[in-house]
């Protein structure tokens, strides 16, 4: 738990980023073996991307790989359908998920396809989603585009 603890840190590291850039606040980082191998957060805004969310950036600056089953993906948010379909597609087994309460996620659609999920009800994460939802409800319905 610690470790996650500590990795979660890094993700929010990420969201925090993207918040002062004036994107989405949503981070991500992924582990193998302990060890940091991408990071990633939500760049819809910044590059005019709407498939750009913190996990696909996170994803994608991880670069090919012939298997992703041993990775450990630490996301601030819990994962829209996109991003779980995603994490399913590529056999992603473990996902740690920073906070659901902003936005529910699919949490349960990734359970149900062999991913465990570990939600860590983190209050940073929290707060600053939350912060972000009543300074921009505009991108926000953008980014969820009422998947809600």
């Amino acid at each position: 738990m610690k470790n996650d603890i500590e990795f979660m840190r890094l993700a929010f590291e990420q969201a925090r980023k993207s918040y002062e850039e004036g994107g989405v606040p949503v981070g991500a980082v992924m582990v193998e073996n302990g060890r940091v191998i991408a990071s990633g957060y939500n760049r819809r805004v910044q590059d005019g991307d709407p498939v750009s969310h913190g996990e696909m950036d996170c994803i994608r600056k991880a670069g090919r790989r012939s298997r992703y089953d041993n990775v450990t993906l630490y996301t601030t948010l819990s994962p829209c359908m996109m991003c779980s379909g995603t994490i399913v597609q590529f056999g992603i087994r473990n996902v740690v998920v920073g906070e659901n309460r902003n936005f529910r996620g699919n949490i349960g659609f990734l359970e149900q396809n062999g991913v465990n999920v570990l939600l860590l009800n983190d209050p940073e994460c929290e707060t600053l989603m939350a912060r972000f939802i009543s300074e921009r409800p505009d991108l926000w319905d953008e980014d969820v585009a009422g998947d809600l």
